[in-house]
């Protein structure tokens, strides 16, 4: 392995990006498989999209390059939110600084999709822009993952991600993704996932990430969702007494359309 914080005369010394193929378009891979390397001086100030305790320094992908080429991205029909659209470069620049936040997360909680009511708006996985902004669409499957995670003291300790980052459907509707857009979005996820624990959110994540499996909190799995993620609570701590049945009829009253004033 290749450990460097020499100028940039010795970058020839680290394995070049390699090109990959998703949905018959081309981009730049974030990372070759064999590529391990530390950011030059020069770059120090630039985030990490990641980090772990148990995984070196030197392997880590630098959250502005990862940003870039996510949405540089064609993975199938699906939305890039990220590239196409008005708000684009804002969701580019929120996701970067999650990212950064959440640097040396040790688990990677990873779902299906993004959501139309979701992550589509937000540019943030399992994020509404109402929990951001107070203002725009909720959406009840962030409602209940975010507020389990601040329930079991996890949401520092979580990077939230999707097996397909962009949005498969509308700007009104969802849709399942298909084989080969989990495929090649999952790539993305993989790189996310080394030096952490994944926790995958309903069996399509389950299957993509060859992961441990939670229920989806949707449809009344609001108690199992977190149940599922009790046992990787820190320390296995006690923590406060959580109502399902609360939280579901939070989530329900949050998705009502807000009231044009």
């Amino acid at each position: 392995m290749i450990r460097t914080a020499t100028p940039r005369a010795d970058a020839s010394r680290i394995a070049p990006a390699t090109t990959s193929a998703v949905s018959g378009a081309r981009w730049k891979s974030y990372c070759a498989s064999s590529s391990d390397s530390r950011a030059s001086p020069s770059h120090s100030p630039i985030a990490f999209a990641t980090s772990s305790g148990c995984c070196p320094p030197s392997v880590r992908v630098r959250t502005v390059s990862f940003v870039e080429e996510l949405a540089a991205a064609e993975i199938g029909a699906t939305f890039n939110f990220y590239r196409e659209g008005p708000r684009a470069g804002l969701l580019r620049r929120r996701l970067a600084k999650y990212l950064g936040a959440r640097g040396r997360a040790r688990f990677l909680l990873v779902g299906e999709a993004p959501g139309y009511r979701g992550a589509r708006v937000s540019g943030l996985p399992f994020t509404s822009e109402r929990q951001l902004t107070g203002r725009g669409p909720a959406e009840s499957t962030a409602t209940i993952v975010r507020t389990t995670l601040r329930e079991l003291r996890l949401e520092d300790e979580v990077l939230c991600w999707n097996v397909v980052p962009t949005h498969p459907g509308t700007a009104t509707s969802n849709r399942q993704p298909t084989r080969a857009e989990i495929d090649s979005g999952v790539l993305f996820a993989q790189r996310l996932a080394r030096g952490r624990t994944v926790i995958a959110v309903g069996r399509v994540a389950a299957a993509a990430m060859d992961a441990a499996y939670v229920r989806h909190p949707s449809h009344g799995g609001a108690q199992a969702f977190r149940e599922g993620l009790l046992g990787f609570a820190l320390g296995g701590r006690p923590v406060r007494r959580f109502h399902a049945k609360d939280l579901e009829r939070k989530a329900r009253r949050d998705r009502t359309p807000l009231v044009p004033r």
